[in-house]
């Protein structure tokens, strides 16, 4: 009984420290990907809101602006959008 406990204390503290891992490099990616938006190196994707890279290979010029996309699905939603003589519906 006493090998099950220090096994079942062992197993609970290394997944604690696992899991906490994880919870701060989420956290830290998080405040990178804030701070990357308040320097203006990240744009807001307009139709599901994520923020990408300004560099990102996803784009579409419309007039004079270049719309940064985070998928090739969401660039497809907005170019369909265009060519149904649809204002682009974006996410606030």
């Amino acid at each position: 009984m006493l090998k099950f406990l220090i096994f079942f204390g062992a197993g609970y503290v290394l997944f604690k420290l696992l899991t906490g891992d994880k919870k701060k490099k989420t956290e830290t990616v998080y405040k990178k990907h804030e701070t990357m938006a308040a320097a203006g190196e990240m744009v807001k994707d307009p139709i599901c809101g994520t923020f990408v890279p300004k560099d990102t290979d996803i784009r579409v010029k419309n007039g004079d602006q270049v719309h940064c996309f985070c998928s090739f699905e969401c660039r497809d939603k907005y170019v369909e959008q265009l060519q149904n003589g649809e204002q682009p519906k974006s996410v606030k």
